[in-house]
C-alpha cells in the first residue's frame, strides 16, 4: 500500500493479491475478488479483506491491467477497447494542437485482468493500517496566493499576510547558518501595486484622449479635403457649362 495524506486522502494500490507499502516495503495479502464487477467511483466495504480492514470503506479511483493499459471512467466494459481520443480526454495527452489518436484503454469495470487498482479510503475503520493511516505526511509547501493564506489563518484584509507565509528550512552547509525559503506571495495588494494600477489607468486614459484628438483632427482634415474636392468639381462643371454656351452661341 502507498499512503498519501498531502491532499487529505489516502491512496491504496493493490497489485494482484498483495498490498505493498512502498515506504517500508511491507506487503499485506489482499483478496481482490470483492472488487470484481465493481465500477470506478464505486464504494466497497473492505471487511472481507481481513480484520485490519474492518470498518473501512474504499472508493475505486482507477487501475491498470496486466499490460499497463489504464482504466477509463465511462467505458462500461470489462475489457480493452480502442477509442478516438483528443485533448481533454483522460488516458491521452496530445502532442500537437488539435491532434486525435485512437488509443487502447481498459473499461471501468474491475475484472481478473486488473494488475493494479487504486483506492481511496472514504471511511476509516476501527484499527489503523500500519504504514497507511497511522502516519501523516505533512505538506511540504504552504499556500502561495494571498487570499488562500488569509483563508488558512482566518485573517482579515487589514492583517499583514507576509508574516504568515509558511517558510521551509534549507539544510545548512558546513560552516554556514541554516537558511529558510519562502514563496513569493501572489496577488498581494501593496502600495506599489496600487501605484502601478493607477499608472496603468492614467496611461490608458491618456492614450484614449490622444486617440480622440487624433480622430477629431483626421475628421477635420477629411472634411476639408472633401470640401475642396467638391469645390474643384463645381468649378470644373461651371467652366464646362460656360464653354458649351459659348460654342452654341457661335454656331447660332
Amino acid at each position: 500500500m502507498s499512503a498519501n495524506s498531502e491532499c487529505g486522502r489516502t491512496h491504496v494500490q493493490i497489485g494482484g493479491l498483495l498490498a505493498k507499502n512502498e515506504a517500508t516495503d511491507k506487503q499485506t495479502p489482499i483478496h481482490s475478488r470483492i472488487f470484481y464487477d465493481k465500477r470506478m467511483a464505486a464504494e466497497v466495504a473492505a471487511d472481507a479483506l481481513g480484520d485490519e480492514f474492518k470498518g473501512y470503506v474504499f472508493k475505486i479511483t482507477g487501475g491498470n491491467d496486466k499490460q499497463g493499459f489504464p482504466m477509463k471512467q465511462g467505458v462500461l466494459e470489462a475489457k480493452r477497447v480502442r477509442l478516438l481520443l483528443s485533448k481533454g480526454h483522460s488516458c491521452y495527452r496530445p502532442r500537437r494542437t488539435g491532434e486525435r489518436k485512437r488509443k487502447s484503454v481498459r473499461g471501468c469495470i474491475v475484472g481478473s485482468d486488473i494488475a493494479a487498482l487504486s483506492l481511496v479510503v472514504v471511511k476509516q475503520g476501527e484499527q489503523d493500517i500500519p504504514g497507511l493511516t497511522d502516519t501523516q505526511v505533512p505538506k511540504r509547501l504552504g499556500p502561495k496566493r494571498a487570499n488562500n493564506i488569509r483563508k488558512m489563518f482566518a485573517l482579515t484584509k487589514e492583517d499583514d499576510v507576509r508574516k504568515y507565509v509558511i517558510r521551509r528550512e534549507i539544510p545548512a552547509k558546513e560552516g554556514k547558518k541554516p537558511q529558510t525559503k519562502a514563496p513569493k506571495i501572489q496577488r498581494l495588494v501593496t502600495p506599489r501595486t496600487l501605484q502601478h494600477k493607477r499608472h496603468r489607468l492614467a496611461l490608458k486614459k491618456r492614450n484614449a484622449d490622444h486617440q480622440k484628438e487624433a480622430a477629431a483632427e483626421y475628421a477635420q482634415l477629411l472634411a476639408k479635403r472633401i470640401r475642396e474636392r467638391k469645390e474643384k468639381r463645381h468649378e470644373a462643371h461651371v467652366k464646362r457649362r460656360i464653354s458649351s454656351t459659348r460654342k452654341s452661341s457661335v454656331k447660332a
